[in-house]
């Protein structure tokens, strides 16, 4: 893997290439990350593991057509071949009148270097089996807990580079660190698992393993013997390793690409009171530490905080440069790469602001109803606003958290649930996505 500077080395240099091969104008972009992981199971060493990928990527514009070709050999003889087939490509395309690298005048020309994003210590393999040990030998003396999944530690390192014919030059690079634990509580057809993880830049920012393995031991016990509600309409209440993805059917929604192609359930509602007054959602690309937090876009446009929902209401889209063409819009620098392609848009270190409630006066006035903690299946529309899940988690009973339920479904529309969400205090910030404790009145509930 290369250093920041060899990366963007490579990177100009392919542009360049790609101008002498006849692109009117390229960008290029490097990527490359280098792992290391260690599972154990039942106090056992079960697997090592390490992976290292490296690959650039070109994207040329001839006129308006465009094409993009990505190689995992960065030797000048293969960049230069790379720009001439990619040139060759781009001038049997069709073509396309929003294609085009980003305005010249809305480029970054200079970024915050203070985010933090890189540990310097790169634990060793047997740091990382005494790491996973530990957090698996909490769970399993968890009483009531009778196997385990395993607990895996890993630790990597990423790279990205990013450069283009009209002046930008970038590269930053970022650590990884993560923590799990899955175990199993009960016997036979009554066994149940859950789990706990954790994932940071810093390894120092990670939860102490033997915490990790409580909580997994803890939560899969608590869920044995589940129980059935009865369905009708009843609060839900989201715990918050499920309830960001609340969030992400938000961002699909007002993803530019879906709404210049009028697939999006909030066509058509930018500005409008999409949640409760106060309610605020905020994508935060400089936030320090954050596990997706990136000094600059996927074509070169600076990031900076955004409130996506501010009280309560949509303050507009998610665009990178094409989208925003098709929508008549500035760009918003949420253009994110992969090693090659076409830019895609991506929201960076989003969160939904804490609410004034404690979980315990969230949950207080409610008779009846469910508090979720696992979602099951894929049944979301961002086009429609349809929502249909299969959950599971605890019934909730006079305000109190009662039984485990399972195999129950929660449904309504995105519109709906977004208008009655109310958020608790307890946010936290270990997440690329996060949430407080959620509560959504008048969901419909299919148990028994």
């Amino acid at each position: 893997m290369l250093t920041d500077s060899a990366a963007l080395d490579r990177a100009e240099a392919l542009v360049k290439l790609a101008r002498r091969a006849g692109a009117d104008s390229a960008d290029a972009v490097y990527s490359a990350d280098a792992s290391q992981s260690v599972a154990v199971r039942l106090g056992r060493l079960e697997d090592v593991g390490r992976t290292e990928n490296e690959r650039i990527g070109l994207r040329v514009f001839v006129g308006q057509r465009s094409a993009s070709i990505g190689s995992t050999d960065l030797s000048d003889a293969a960049l230069e071949e790379l720009a001439s087939r990619a040139v060759a490509m781009a001038r049997l395309a069709p073509e396309d009148r929003f294609a085009g690298l980003a305005p010249e005048e809305l480029l970054a020309r200079s970024w915050p270097t203070d985010l933090d994003l890189s540990d310097p210590v790169e634990p060793d393999p047997e740091a990382l089996r005494q790491t996973a040990l530990a957090a698996e030998d909490a769970a399993r003396a968890v009483a009531g807990v009778t196997n385990s999944e395993g607990a895996g530690v890993g630790c990597g390192q990423a790279v990205a580079a990013l450069a283009t014919s009209h002046g930008f030059a970038g590269a930053y690079s970022a650590t990884s660190h993560s923590l799990s634990a899955s175990v199993v509580a009960g016997e036979g057809a009554a066994m149940q698992r859950d789990y706990a993880w954790r994932a940071a830049r810093h390894r120092a920012d990670l939860l102490d393993p033997a915490e990790i393995g409580r909580m997994a031991g803890e939560r899969a016990v608590a869920r044995l013997n589940p129980g059935r509600v009865k369905s009708g309409p009843m609060p839900v209440v989201f715990d918050p390793r499920v309830g960001g993805s609340l969030l992400g059917h938000l961002v699909g929604a007002i993803n530019g690409p879906a709404v210049a192609r009028r697939a999006s359930f909030l066509i058509g509602k930018e500005g409008a009171q999409l949640f409760a007054p106060g309610i605020r959602v905020v994508d935060d690309p400089l936030r320090r530490r954050g596990l997706r937090s990136r000094p600059f876009d996927g074509e070169g446009l600076p990031t900076a905080p955004r409130d996506l929902i501010a009280d309560g209401r949509l303050t507009g889209w998610l665009l990178d440069c094409a989208s925003a063409r098709q929508l008549g819009l500035a760009p918003t620098g949420h253009a994110a790469r992969g090693g090659s392609g076409a830019p895609m848009v991506s929201v960076t270190n989003l969160h939904l602001a804490a609410g004034n409630l404690g979980v315990s006066d969230l949950i207080a006035d409610i008779a009846e109803g469910v508090y979720v903690t696992e979602l099951i299946g894929q049944g979301v529309s961002t086009v429609t606003g349809d929502y249909s899940r299969g959950a599971a988690g605890f019934r909730i009973v006079n305000g109190a958290l009662a039984g485990p339920v399972a195999e129950i479904t929660i449904a309504g529309t995105l519109g709906e649930m977004f208008a009655r969400l109310t958020p608790a205090d307890d946010l936290e910030w270990h997440r690329a996505i996060n949430v407080p404790t959620i509560r959504i009145d008048g969901m419909m509930v299919a148990g028994e």
